[in-house]
């Protein structure tokens, strides 16, 4: 098995990344926006695949917000403002920590968002530091890269041609960190993602609380491709989340190996 994490957490700032709002989830909501998803030319002049394909599904979004946690910058009405330099600071520190190379220059990207939990249609990103490690008992697991970026706005409700999402959380400041595929089993996937964790939390710059944290983990095995698996959010059961995974691949790579045996074409199987 081989694997590599990323690790998504929340950090605890009075504001939010681009804007001035609060950094409190909310229950309450006194105003609802609708809107439905259009794919766009890039700045290539090409339009992303997978945005056209969500256009044709016709959804509805629904926004529910308050002036209390939202402004014009989460509606996309409005530009967003010099970004969080406290969240900035707190990047900084975590990349020093893992002796990380920061570019003299650091600039805001874009990546596209096509399920409707960012207004805009995409998230805003900073890549801020590049090619550190973290010692873990007798190896080094490489830190490739640490994002601050923008958290997405929460789900509330999801119908068959609709999806309500609340705004208190979309901007909230997230800063991701993206290990190596380093990762040989999954005590060591498990171990890692708490190490991580824990040097987060002694900091006490970070949101604490379901939800805060998030994990994302890349897993393959000889033979197979890489699988993303997304919002692993427990840590108790992240070692089988793997296992599971692994035993998935390679229980595909088998039946693979019994239809080039018997010459069956996959599309014929399914046909």
């Amino acid at each position: 098995m081989i694997a590599g994490l990323e690790i998504h957490q929340q950090i605890d700032t009075k504001e939010k990344l681009f804007c001035n709002c609060p950094t409190n989830l909310s229950d309450k909501y006194d105003h609802r926006i609708e809107r439905k998803l259009r794919a766009t030319l890039s700045e290539i002049g090409k339009k992303d695949i997978a945005a056209e394909y969500e256009t044709l599904k016709d959804k509805k979004y629904i926004y529910e917000y308050s002036k209390d946690y939202s402004c014009l910058v989460e509606l996309d009405e409005e530009p967003p403002h010099l970004i969080n330099i406290e969240a900035l600071k707190f990047g900084i520190l975590i990349s020093t920590f893992f002796n990380m190379y920061i570019p003299k220059v650091l600039q805001v990207m874009r990546k596209i968002v096509v399920d409707g939990s960012n207004t805009s249609g995409f998230q805003r990103t900073l890549l801020l530091s590049l090619n550190g490690e973290l010692k873990y008992r007798d190896k080094k697991i490489s830190i490739q890269t640490i994002c601050i970026e923008e958290d997405a706005a929460r789900k509330i409700e999801e119908g068959e041609d609709y999806i309500i999402y609340r705004l208190d959380r979309l901007g909230i400041p997230l800063i991701e960190i993206s290990t190596g595929p380093d990762l040989r089993d999954p005590k060591e996937v498990k171990e890692v993602a708490e190490y991580i964790g824990l040097i987060l939390r002694l900091t006490g710059k970070v949101k604490r609380g379901l939800g805060t944290i998030r994990q994302d983990v890349n897993i393959s095995i000889e033979g197979g491709e890489k699988v993303e698996i997304k919002g692993v959010q427990n840590l108790k059961i992240m070692d089988k989340v793997c296992e599971l995974e692994v035993k998935r691949q390679e229980r595909m790579l088998e039946w693979k190996k019994i239809m080039n045996e018997r010459g069956i074409d996959g599309y014929e199987l399914v046909e």
